[in-house]
């Protein structure tokens, strides 16, 4: 039986560590983000954090990573820890293999990448990343600026295999996933506070927007033009942060929560302004808060047993380094919990938060 006892000797490990975050979709109730046309993709590129980082973390000396058990347990018929924060597939793998380009999303640092990969898109994020500069300095992952350099590297790469021309299509006819924002919240702002003696909810998301705004120009002039922007999740209410904020009863924090919608807000407004000055492209808002609320809320209804507490371990802080085969009493059926540790969802809300994704971007 899972213990419900926080170990005080976990504390400052945990709010040391990479809280990111789940995941996904459907825009703001009754707003249509649908890409225009009937889009035919060549290939998928991801940026951001651990929602779409398939383990370009794998080789960093962070305790932001997951390439060991019990992470990948269910991951195809192997069970291989791959660098996914997730027992599973993640929404990168589910939404390459629905658009029909390859069952899974490999990373830029993958060390077996085959020339068919190279043009079919690759997984750039970088789980524990974020808009803010100063979140993946204190983790020691990689920073969205080096993610664009990454891609960078990738597109020299592809121009080697394919030609300059067939490159620019690739590119061009690409759809790009950009997951950010849910450390810098989580972790910068509010579990360490180091962002909260500059800033309040209202400057620091200032802050945040512009810098996302500044990624994604970036993007744009590395020739991306079809990209699918993910709101912060509800991260008030994941396992991590209502052990941590919730109180004795584990409530969702909601002053956590109250913040990401400012976010969120600022950022539909944000991706309109986009859209507008660039016309050659389309910049998609995808509301990840609702949807993953509604499975929070009603885990029932989708088959879910679980929602307060993750499958690894206790479930109640644990994620990562913390999140090992060594653990106890981690869950021998993860199909019953909506989290697989502490932050990321199993591969089942995975699924299901990847099918809303996908209705809202067609």
């Amino acid at each position: 039986m899972k213990s419900h006892l926080l170990c005080t000797n976990y504390a400052g490990l945990i709010l040391s560590y990479s809280c990111v975050l789940v995941l996904l979709l459907r825009t703001m109730e009754g707003h249509s983000i649908n890409l225009p046309g009937n889009e035919t993709f060549l290939a998928i590129q991801a940026f951001g954090d651990s929602v779409l980082d398939t383990g370009n973390n794998n080789n960093l000396k962070t305790i932001s990573k997951c390439n060991f058990p019990p992470y990948g347990r269910d991951f195809n018929s192997d069970g291989k820890a791959t660098g996914r924060f997730c027992n599973g597939k993640i929404i990168s793998d589910f939404i390459a293999e629905a658009v029909g380009i390859k069952d899974v999303l490999p990373s830029f640092h993958d060390t077996n990448l085959q020339s068919k990969d190279l043009q079919t898109g690759l997984c750039f994020a970088s789980g524990g990343s974020g808009y803010d500069p100063l979140t993946p300095k204190i983790l020691g992952v990689y920073s969205q600026s080096q993610q664009l350099q990454f891609f960078k590297e990738y597109i020299v790469k592809l121009e080697k295999e394919v030609g300059e021309e067939k490159s620019r299509t690739i590119i061009g006819k690409s759809l790009y996933l950009v997951s950010s924002g849910n450390n810098d919240i989580l972790f910068s702002y509010f579990a360490t506070h180091l962002r909260k003696f500059k800033y309040d909810v209202a400057s620091y998301t200032d802050f945040l927007v512009g810098l996302a705004c500044r990624f994604l120009r970036n993007l744009h002039g590395f020739g991306a033009r079809r990209v699918a922007v993910f709101s912060v999740a509800p991260l008030g209410c994941l396992p991590f942060a209502r052990t941590i904020g919730g109180g004795t009863h584990r409530a969702c924090a909601e002053k956590i929560n109250e913040a990401v919608k400012v976010f969120n807000a600022k950022l539909v407004s944000e991706l309109a302004s986009l859209n507008n000055q660039l016309p050659d492209s389309y910049f998609a808002y995808v509301d990840i808060y609702n949807p993953l609320l509604e499975l929070i809320e009603k885990p029932n209804k989708f088959g879910f047993e679980i929602a307060g507490l993750g499958c690894c371990n206790t479930g109640l802080v644990e994620t990562g380094l913390l999140c090992n085969k060594l653990e106890p009493f981690t869950c021998t059926n993860a199909s019953t919990y909506l989290f697989w540790d502490s932050i990321h969802p199993t591969e089942g809300a995975y699924k299901i938060i990847s099918s809303q994704i996908l209705k809202q971007l067609f």
